[in-house]
């Protein structure tokens, strides 16, 4: 190739750069995100650029405003089937919570337009093998339809079996809607989705993506995990479906997720959230009552559902986190397979240990992305300094994503302790007002706590070279994670 070839080359690049950097320039979001990729782009020619494109900022505005343009389209006939749920159900004002619970009520009600309903019976699971039992006998049962929204679905053994069962519903007379992410699901065979198709299921792909058009971007992927069954049975939680959600790969070894079933009011909610990612991946409007029956009291439990994503308030899960580490009084026992805080965050879990709050982080000692796995413990030293206590487990893969504040409340849900859960992917969290749900997680974290090896400032300042060159890469892509 010659070199005037190069220098047009050279050109072309750095003329697309010079275009990505007033993008990022404009856009005036995080300083420190918008350097990192100033940096990837002047310092990795074409790499930078594709990198970029692949998951830099440029496309998801285009994304966003389809995705709002959707939602208007089917608001209206939403809040018809939903409206009377909220009056009759809505818990915002119980007597019975403490001022921190109403406080963070408020917040999660205002910015991530979620109401918190009373007269609900959560069931929760920890075991992989119980969640697909609980999940097919009520799938079994399902008499109208069921709705499933998954991130993975894999083609493999506990993927098939969870597909003959659609498929035999499906026959069956049953409405069976599959929504599945696009780039979560890129390895499951088009065969296996025609299969499913022509047994009646209705499958569907959120966000479709190729490398020509407008679908050349990895961003705004929809994380969450959700089954409806007949209007009146929800699951949400961590758990995608596969054989290595259930321990079945010796290269990670036993799965842990945390995974909820959920009867009563806020089942509507979890219909509503299918509902309208479902719009918007296919058009179909599902707002009708053929969808939404009408709820019953099924138990004592109040709930608060945020779906979030970039197509919300923006940082709402970061908002809610800071604000339940903020007001947190006794104890915080946070698990997470990705961690990832900002500096904000960072300051809170500090904040929160030197004013006398036990903080507990609960973290994988191996995971599958390494590169996270070493970005996370780039701030050991500074969370342990401060006081906080932190656990690395490694008698598997650790997935699941809880809070606990207190003993008094949690979080459970499909979002990661990272910038992109908290800014970029569509994702889906309980909040669970209950002192005995509470507890019941919060024993379940210390049990995992005690398998685990406590990390001490010894450990981290007794690092290799290699181990301390690879913390300190991580850190610095921290922004682009």
């Amino acid at each position: 190739m010659s070199w005037n070839v190069w220098s047009i080359l050279s050109i072309v690049n750095y003329a697309s750069v010079l275009v990505a950097i007033e993008h990022i320039i404009r856009r005036r979001r995080e300083p420190r995100g918008s350097l990192a990729w100033i940096l990837a782009l002047l310092l990795l020619p074409g790499v930078g650029l594709i990198l970029f494109l692949l998951i830099g900022q440029v496309p998801i505005q285009r994304k966003v405003r389809r995705r709002l343009r959707r939602r208007r389209l089917i608001e209206p006939s939403l809040a018809k089937q939903t409206d009377d749920v909220v009056r009759r159900f809505d818990a915002l004002d119980f007597a019975e919570l403490e001022p921190s619970q109403k406080s963070l009520m408020r917040l999660a009600t205002r910015m991530g337009e979620a109401v918190v309903t009373r007269g609900n019976e959560v069931v929760v699971y920890h075991d992989a093998e119980r969640v697909f039992l609980a999940m097919g006998l009520a799938i079994e049962a399902a008499k109208s339809h069921v709705h499933m929204e998954y991130y993975i679905l894999q083609a493999d053994e506990t993927g098939r079996a969870v597909g003959d069962l659609l498929m035999r519903k499906a026959r069956d007379g049953v409405e069976v809607r599959l929504l599945l992410d696009a780039v979560g699901c890129w390895r499951l065979p088009r065969s296996y989705v025609r299969q499913l198709q022509r047994a009646g299921v209705k499958v569907a792909f959120f966000l479709p993506w190729g490398m020509t058009g407008r679908r050349f971007n990895l961003n705004c992927r929809n994380h969450r995990k959700l089954v409806m069954v007949d209007g009146r049975v929800g699951f949400t939680g961590s758990q995608n479906i596969g054989d290595e959600y259930l321990g079945r790969r010796r290269r990670y070894g036993p799965w842990r997720d945390t995974h909820l079933r959920i009867r009563g009011p806020a089942a509507v909610q979890l219909q509503e959230i299918f509902v309208e990612d479902w719009h918007f991946a296919t058009r179909e409007d599902l707002a009708s009552a053929t969808y939404f029956p009408e709820p019953a009291m099924e138990g004592s439990h109040l709930v608060q559902l945020v779906a979030s994503g970039p197509d919300r308030r923006p940082d709402v899960m970061l908002q809610l986190l800071y604000a339940a580490v903020s007001d947190a009084r006794g104890s915080i026992a946070l698990m997470t397979p990705y961690f990832v805080p900002d500096r904000a965050m960072l300051l809170a879990l500090q904040s929160a240990s030197h004013r006398g709050v036990r903080v507990r982080l609960l973290l994988p000692s191996r995971s599958d992305h390494w590169f996270v796995l070493w970005a996370g413990r780039s701030f050991y030293e500074e969370l342990l300094e401060a006081g906080v206590e932190v656990f690395e487990y490694g008698k598997g893969m650790l997935h699941s994503k809880v809070v606990v504040v207190d003993r008094r409340w949690a979080m459970v849900g499909s979002a990661n302790m990272d910038e992109r859960s908290f800014r970029l992917n569509f994702e889906l969290t309980a909040l669970l007002y209950d002192a005995e749900l509470a507890q019941g997680l919060a024993a379940d974290i210390e049990v995992l706590q005690s398998r685990a090896s406590r990390i001490g400032l010894q450990d981290v300042r007794g690092w290799s070279y290699r181990q301390s060159l690879a913390a300190g890469a991580a850190r610095l892509a921290t922004p682009l994670l």
